[in-house]
This record gives structure tokens, sequence and C-alpha cells, in this order.
């Protein structure tokens, strides 16, 4: 049974939120300074944990608005923002105005979306850009356990499509390039590999982060029943293939910082 839009904004504050985002933000913190900036924007602010905190740390005079296109989102992050007192809005609709610094988190951008995501927060802004996103290398060890399981259900006709999954995730020069094209200079990357580790097969495909957020991206090439099927025998060729050991999936989780020109 799908789940509602509210279930999943609750899912991506308890599960998104607390792990998987802030393995991005713990990286933008540790590597970008605000320096006076005035008007900044924060897009894909989830449920609004990193916005806030920077909002916290800015100078006085400086505003931070916050965007989400999903309304459940913004509802529980702005209800933070209500009982922190801050003045951090957390709007569905793009502000009608240029910024100082965009700040974007594209880690569910897809990718064939990302030219058109990284061009639109590069239009928002005056003088830099700050966005994170995993980049080749990532999903690695998911990825082999899926080509495997299509073979074991004798779906070959599904492998080309899961190799073009495999062959869109960007690498950091491509990335560069497609920033650099729309208008970014002096750009910067940082790419640090994250490590997500589950008890065993079921409890990785059983996890809101994998049910709700990544697989069902990843295996939009398959239809229902065959959705249900690969996940099933995913998780049994991961148990056997690790025995009593856990389950581990890597990404390499990348900042990209450049200059409006």
């Amino acid at each position: 049974m799908s789940k509602s839009q509210k279930e999943l904004a609750f899912l991506h504050d308890l599960y998104v939120a607390t792990d998987w985002t802030e393995r991005f933000t713990d990286i933008f913190d540790a590597n970008f300074k605000f320096s006076g900036e005035k008007n900044i924007l924060y897009v894909n602010a989830g449920t609004g944990n990193h916005a806030l905190t920077i909002s916290e740390n800015l100078e006085k005079d400086s505003n931070l608005n916050a965007f989400n296109e999903d309304e459940e989102l913004n509802f529980i992050a702005q209800a933070k923002s209500d009982a922190l007192k801050s003045d951090v809005y957390f709007a569905a609709v793009f502000p009608d105005e240029i910024f100082d610094v965009v700040v974007a988190d594209a880690s569910f951008v897809k990718p064939e979306d990302l030219s058109s995501f990284i061009a639109e927060i590069i239009d928002l802004s005056a003088k830099q850009v700050a966005f994170f996103l995993p980049t080749a290398g990532s999903f690695g060890e998911i990825f082999s356990f899926l080509w495997e399981t299509l073979l074991d259900l004798d779906l070959l006709e599904k492998v080309t499509e899961l190799e073009g999954l495999i062959s869109e995730i960007p690498t950091v020069s491509k990335v560069k390039e497609i920033a650099e094209n729309l208008g970014l200079s002096k750009i910067q990357t940082v790419t640090k590999t994250e490590v997500f580790e589950f008890e065993n097969g079921t409890e990785f495909v059983t996890s809101p982060l994998a049910a709700d957020f990544l697989l069902p991206v990843r295996l939009d090439f398959l239809d229902a029943e065959e959705q249900k099927q690969v996940l099933e025998r995913f998780a049994q060729l991961i148990d056997a293939d690790d025995g009593t050991l856990s389950f581990r999936f890597s990404i390499k989780a990348t900042l990209v910082v450049g200059e409006k020109r």
C-alpha cells in the first residue's frame, strides 16, 4: 500500500533528515563559510534542520528563505521554525527575487534532471551557489546485488535499464562541467565516502530510507509485481552472500561550490 505525502514527510523527518541528509550537510558545514551575505535561499530544505541551523549562525541583518515543492515537508519545517521563534519561512513557491547565496540539496534530484536543476539555482543567485549530491561510485553494492537479482529472476531484458542507471550517476568532473557551462566559475568540490550499514538484507530493503526514498526511483523500470519479487530475492541474495555479516553500501557525497559569472 502506497504511503501518503504526509506519511512520507514524517518518515523523511525521522529517517532521511537524521541520517542521509546529515551526511551531506556535515560536509557543507565543514567546508563552506558565510561571509556577511544578506540574502540567502535554501532549495530543497526538507524538514528544515539544516536551514534553521544556518539561520541561527548568520549575522543579525542576514535573511534566509527556504523552499520545498512538498507542502507536507514545509508544514513540518515551518512548525520547527515557529517553535524556535525563527524568522525562516518555508515556501512551496520560489520567491520572486535574486539571492546573494543559494544553497541546494540535490541528493534526490534525478540525474536526468540535474542540468535543469543547476540552471535553476544559478539563475536565483547573484553571487554564489553551493549544492550537494551523490556522484559516480555511489550505490555500487546495491547495483551489484540488483544486477545479480535480475539475472536470478530471468529478468534479463531489465539489465540494460539497470546499467543505464549506473552510468547516469555523474562524475565529479561531469558535474563541474555542467556547472561551468551554466555560468559558474571558480568551482571547488569536496567528496567524502559515506557508508550506510544495516543488520541484514531484509532490514535494508524494508528501511524507510531504502523502501520509500532510494529504491522506488531506481526500480521504476519494474512493474509492481516485479518490484516485489526483486526486493524479496535481493534481500535473500544479500544474506546468502554476507552470512552473518551486516549489509553496507556507500556513496560519494560531493559538495560543489562556485561563483556566478
